[in-house]
């Protein structure tokens, strides 16, 4: 068996089925649709293992295979020519990146895994300079979706230079768990952010104008929030909650990306 030809043509393979596998990037799907996929793309993370394991150059033979997956993303960006979209695609291929196709060699747990990760992330990182890839465990992602995180207050708060236990987080976190758990679709709401908000900080994240849009929501959305709920108004920030949650799972949230 040639290993070398079978991981370097499986490399394209890796980043094309992952991103059919965004819209399963929620909690209730997400560790179904990563095994499934892992156990799909088996046979390419097995010839990757056994192929380093028999080659001289160790190093070369892994950067070829890094160099691979990051042409394929080229190469599908530069076959798209409306400017809007390809901006789209670019962000749906970082994520994909992000939390299918490294979490998958990581997961192999194999002599060249973590290197070839970290091998994978400098080449995408020098094709694409300005995104922020970084490869996690599998684990780690899923775990995620179970923790009760304010996902996107927290991440505007990182951008903006906010500690984690700033005044504004915990008057979002102290209104989540008072005003909005008591309200009848209280639950529902707060359970719908969970599910998708992982999702949406994640693709905003890989995104090359992250900053902007981050500091878009906290003008938008969060600041006037904390308003509301300091002028004793908790239905207006309820209101406008549930708007950022519809507005950025229509733009960001991965159920809707299509690569």
């Amino acid at each position: 068996m040639n290993y070398y030809l079978t991981a370097i043509e499986g490399m394209p393979r890796l980043l094309n089925s992952a991103g059919g596998a965004l819209g399963s990037f929620r909690k209730d799907r997400y560790k179904d649709a990563f095994q499934k996929l892992y156990l799909e793309n088996q046979p390419v993370l097995e010839a990757l293992e056994q192929g380093y394991l028999m080659v001289i150059d160790k190093d070369q033979y892994l950067t070829n295979m890094a160099e691979a997956l990051a042409e394929s993303a080229c190469e599908r960006l530069e076959a798209c020519k409306r400017r809007g979209a390809k901006e789209r695609l670019q962000m749906d291929l970082n994520l994909a990146m992000a939390v299918y196709v490294l979490p998958m060699i990581l997961e192999y747990k194999g002599q060249s895994s973590k290197l070839l990760a970290e091998k994978a992330v400098a080449s995408w990182k020098a094709r694409f300079p300005k995104t922020n890839l970084q490869a996690a465990q599998f684990t780690y992602i899923e775990q995620g979706f179970h923790k009760k995180y304010c996902y996107i207050t927290t991440a505007v708060c990182e951008v903006l230079g906010r500690p984690d236990d700033c005044y504004e987080l915990n008057l979002l976190r102290n209104y989540r768990d008072t005003y909005l758990a008591s309200l009848p679709e209280g639950d529902e709401l707060i359970r719908r952010y969970y599910d998708v908000a992982p999702s949406i900080v994640k693709h905003i994240g890989q995104s090359d104008c992250s900053r902007e849009i981050y500091q878009d929501i906290w003008e938008d959305y969060l600041q006037p929030c904390i308003r509301m709920i300091e002028n004793g108004e908790p239905e207006d920030c309820c209101r406008l909650y549930e708007d950022m949650v519809v507005s950025l799972e229509e733009k960001f949230f991965a159920g809707n990306a299509k690569i």
